[in-house]
C-alpha cells in the first residue's frame, strides 16, 4: 500500500483526576490511507473521541495531556506543535466533523457567514470569490434550496440539514483527513443514510481518508474497509471489516457483536390476550401557529399532528416510527399534557381533555414517560436519589424511612447499588443514568410509559441490557409502552404492534411482523430499506429516495385536506 496519510503509534492520553493522573488511552496505534475508511468501534468511554481530540489537537487543556506516543500527518508530527502552526493543520489537511451539528455551528451566524469564515480563516480563496464557493460547497452537500440555506441560521434547519452543512464546512479547504465523530447518531435511518453516501460520494471524488468513530455495528459493516475495537482506552482487536464481523477473535468483539440489534431476526413475539386499553386515542391534532408581521399576528399553522388515532392495552408494546419531524415525539408530550392538542384522549378510561395541570397531576400517576437524553433529563444539582424520591413526595405516596426504602428498592429493580443514590447525575454512564430515569418513572407504579428514543443514544450492549430491563418490567407488572424509535432493528425486538407516521399523519399500521417484514406502504419500504446492516458481506441495499419535507404549513383559516402521501410529497415515490 501507499504510504499511510494518518500514523497513530503508542498513543497515550491522561486526564487528572482528584486521585491523580489516570490513563483514558493507552498506547493506540494505527494507520490510515489515502481514500480508506477506518472505524475506530467500542462502548461509551472506550477512548473512541478522545482519540480524535487529540488528533486534532482540541483536547481540553490542563485537565488532559498526551501523555506518550506519536501523531504524524504525512511527514508531519503533530505532538507537541504549536497552537498557532495546529491551527494551519486544522481544516487545511485534516476536518472534522462532531456529533451534534446544533452546538458546533454559532447560533448567531447565517450558514453562509459560518461558510465565509472557514474560508478566508484558510485562505482558501479571496473575498469576492468566497460566497461562491460557500454556495458550491452547500450544493456538493446535496443541500436542497442551496440558495436560501445560505440565508437562514442553524435554528433553522433540521437535523441532517445541519450536518451536511457541518460537513461543508469541514470540506471547504479540501483536507487530507476527514474525522466523523458520531456523525449519525441523533440522525433518523432515512438521513443517516443520506449522509452515510454523502460521506462516501465525497470521499471517492476527492480520494480523502476517513477515521470514522461510533458504536452503531451496523454502520461499521456498511462503512469500514478496517476497524479497530476499543475497551477502556485499549485496542481489543483491529482487522480488515469482514475479518471481523466473519471471526473476532477476542471475547468482547464477539460480545459486542452478539449484543447488536439484527433487522429480520428477532424471535416471534408472546401472543397476548387482549386486554383492556390504557389508552385510548381518537382524532389526536396538533397544530403550532407561525407568527409575523409588525403586529405578531398568526399567520400559518404548522400541522405537526393530524386526526391520529389509536389504542394500546396493558401489557401491551405499541411502536411509533418514522423519521425526525413526522410527529412521533410531539404525540408523546401531547399525551402527558405538554404540548397543546385537540381530539379525545383517555388514559385509564379518564378523559383528559380540557384538564387543568391540577388535574392532570393524578393522570400521571398512571402515565410516565423516559425522555432521549438521559443526562438532560436529570437535575445536575440534586442527588439521583433525591430526584428518584420526588415524584413519591410531589404525590404524598411516602416520606422518611418508607420513602428513603422504597427508593433503594427502585435502584435495585433496575439493576443499581442503592450506595448510589448518594451521587450527582455527572458521576455515571449514559446507561446508568437511564436506568435511573427508568427508576424515576416507575416511582408511582404507572401503568403506561411513553418511552421516546430512550435507548438511541446508548451503545450496542448497554442499549441492550435496558431494552432487556424494560421486557423484564413489562413481564412482571403488565406495563403497557408506547416505544418511540427510528430504530427499525430495535422496534422489531420490543415491539407487538407498529405504526409508521409520515408528516402528521399514520401511513400505515399492523401488527409487527406484518409491517416490518410484509411492508404495504412505499414510505414503509423506504424506512426499512435505509436500516444499515450488520454484515458487511450483504450488498447496500438501493435507498428508496423521496424529498426531505417537514410538517406541512397552512394558511390561517384553511382547513388541510387528509392528503395522499403522493401529493403530500409531490409525486416522489408512490403511495400504495
Amino acid at each position: 500500500m501507499s504510504q499511510p496519510v494518518l500514523t497513530v503509534r503508542d498513543l497515550s492520553v491522561q486526564v487528572a483526576t482528584p486521585s491523580g493522573a489516570q490513563t483514558v488511552l493507552d498506547r493506540l496505534g494505527f494507520d490510515l490511507h489515502a481514500g480508506e475508511t477506518l472505524c475506530l468501534a467500542g462502548e461509551s468511554g472506550s477512548g473512541k473521541s478522545m482519540t480524535a481530540l487529540a488528533i486534532m489537537g482540541l483536547l481540553p487543556k490542563p485537565m488532559c495531556r498526551i501523555a506518550g506516543g506519536s501523531i504524524k500527518l504525512g511527514e508531519t508530527e503533530l505532538v507537541g506543535l504549536a497552537d498557532a502552526q495546529y491551527r494551519r493543520i486544522r481544516t487545511e489537511r485534516i476536518a472534522m466533523i462532531f456529533q451534534e451539528p446544533m452546538t458546533s455551528l454559532n447560533p448567531l451566524m447565517t450558514v453562509r457567514q459560518q461558510l465565509v469564515e472557514a474560508l478566508l480563516q484558510h485562505d482558501a480563496c479571496s473575498h469576492a470569490e468566497a460566497p461562491r464557493r460557500a454556495l458550491q460547497l452547500l450544493r456538493d452537500v446535496q443541500l436542497t434550496e442551496p440558495e436560501r440555506r445560505l440565508k437562514q441560521y442553524p435554528h433553522e434547519l433540521s437535523g441532517g440539514m445541519r450536518q451536511r452543512v457541518m460537513i461543508a464546512i469541514a470540506l471547504a479547504c479540501d483536507p487530507e483527513v476527514l474525522i466523523a465523530d458520531e456523525p449519525t447518531t441523533a440522525l433518523d435511518v432515512t438521513v443517516q443514510a443520506e449522509i452515510l453516501d454523502l460521506i462516501r460520494k465525497l470521499q471517492r471524488d476527492h480520494g480523502t481518508a476517513v477515521l470514522m468513530i461510533t458504536h452503531d455495528m451496523g454502520v461499521v459493516a456498511e462503512m469500514a474497509d478496517r476497524v479497530v475495537i476499543l475497551r477502556h482506552g485499549q485496542e481489543m482487536e483491529s482487522a480488515p471489516v469482514r475479518d471481523l464481523f466473519a471471526a473476532p477473535q477476542s471475547d468482547y468483539a464477539r460480545e459486542l457483536l452478539a449484543a447488536v440489534p439484527r433487522l429480520g431476526t428477532a424471535p416471534p413475539r408472546r401472543e397476548k390476550p387482549a386486554a383492556e386499553p390504557v389508552l385510548e386515542v381518537e382524532g389526536l391534532t396538533v397544530r403550532f401557529p407561525i407568527r409575523g408581521g409588525v403586529l405578531n399576528r398568526v399567520q400559518a399553522q404548522v400541522h405537526a399532528v393530524e386526526n391520529v388515532s389509536f389504542q394500546i392495552g396493558a401489557g401491551e408494546t405499541l411502536a411509533l416510527v418514522g423519521e425526525s419531524g413526522c410527529g412521533k415525539s410531539t404525540i408523546g408530550k401531547a399525551l402527558l399534557g405538554l404540548a397543546p392538542w385537540t381530539g379525545s384522549v383517555k388514559v385509564a378510561s379518564q378523559q383528559t381533555q380540557g384538564l387543568g395541570p391540577a388535574a392532570m397531576k393524578p393522570v400521571r400517576r398512571v402515565i410516565q414517560m423516559v425522555f432521549q437524553d438521559p443526562g438532560a433529563s436529570l437535575d445536575a444539582r440534586m442527588t439521583v436519589g433525591e430526584q428518584v424520591a420526588e415524584p413519591l413526595q410531589i404525590h404524598s405516596l411516602a416520606s422518611g424511612s418508607e420513602l428513603s426504602d422504597r427508593v433503594a428498592h427502585l435502584f435495585r429493580r433496575v439493576g443499581l447499588s442503592p450506595d448510589m443514590m448518594a451521587r450527582f447525575p455527572h458521576e455515571f454512564s449514559g446507561g446508568q443514568r437511564q436506568r435511573i430515569n427508568i427508576a424515576r418513572a416507575l416511582s408511582l407504579s404507572p401503568r403506561l410509559i411513553v418511552a421516546d428514543e430512550s435507548v438511541s443514544a446508548l451503545d450496542v450492549s448497554v442499549q441492550a441490557q435496558v431494552l432487556d430491563l424494560l421486557q423484564e418490567i413489562q413481564d412482571e407488572d403488565g406495563l403497557a409502552f408506547l416505544f418511540i424509535s427510528h430504530d427499525m432493528a430495535v422496534v422489531e425486538q420490543v415491539a407487538d404492534r407498529v405504526m409508521v407516521m409520515r408528516l402528521g399523519q399514520v401511513v400505515e399500521e399492523g401488527r409487527r411482523d406484518a409491517v416490518l417484514r410484509d411492508p404495504r406502504h412505499a414510505y414503509t419500504r423506504r424506512l426499512l430499506s435505509a436500516v444499515p446492516q450488520p454484515d458487511p458481506t450483504r450488498p447496500r441495499p438501493d435507498r428508496i429516495e423521496t424529498e426531505a419535507l417537514g410538517s406541512p404549513v397552512y394558511p390561517v383559516g384553511q382547513r388541510p385536506e387528509l392528503l395522499r402521501l403522493t401529493e403530500v410529497a409531490k409525486g416522489h415515490f408512490a403511495a400504495e
